[in-house]
């Protein structure tokens, strides 16, 4: 394998980045970071009890610095949270250090994962059109990953192959 780098998911809430991550990681022999479950650990609260006590700008500087120092790590499988790449500097850092995967669904298959949980804070409180024009926000900034897989009609172990085989040959 020529790449090194670190491998990052990123994309919607509900894309799969956890799952995805974890079975790549297996794949390639790498430590797994999910994020999101990383800011859980250390505030000791869920992603949701952490917007409604401590608010969005509270978890937003939490998950730039873990987020930052994850990165930093070699050989390893990272899942950002949803609205990470959004932050120039996550972005930059992350860009700089590793290879990014935006798993893109379409609005149908990511508005239904998305209603499916309820601990997703900033989804909870949109309605379906809302909730699109966020997915459309966002899909510009994902945009600037690396790579950009279209995880439609694929299953996850297609998508892990389809990801393995870009990054071996990076």
């Amino acid at each position: 394998m020529k790449s090194k780098k670190n491998l990052v998911l990123l994309g919607m809430m509900g894309s799969g980045k956890s799952t995805i991550g974890r079975l790549i990681s297996k794949k390639l022999n790498f430590k797994f970071f999910d994020i999101d479950k990383i800011i859980e650990k250390e505030i000791n609260m869920e992603i949701s009890e952490i917007f409604q006590k401590k608010g969005e700008i509270f978890f937003r500087e939490i998950e730039k610095k873990l987020s930052i120092k994850f990165l930093y790590n070699k050989n390893c499988v990272i899942s950002l949270g949803g609205g990470a790449f959004i932050d120039h500097l996550i972005r930059k850092q992350t860009k700089s250090k590793s290879i990014t995967f935006w798993l893109a669904n379409d609005f149908k298959t990511t508005i239904a994962r998305i209603r499916k949980r309820t601990n997703r804070p900033i989804a909870q409180s949109l309605n379906d059109d809302e909730l699109k024009e966020l997915i459309k926000k966002r899909s510009k900034i994902y945009s600037k990953a690396n790579y950009k897989i279209n995880c439609k009609d694929l299953n996850k172990n297609k998508i892990v192959e389809k990801i393995l085989k870009i990054y071996e040959n990076s």
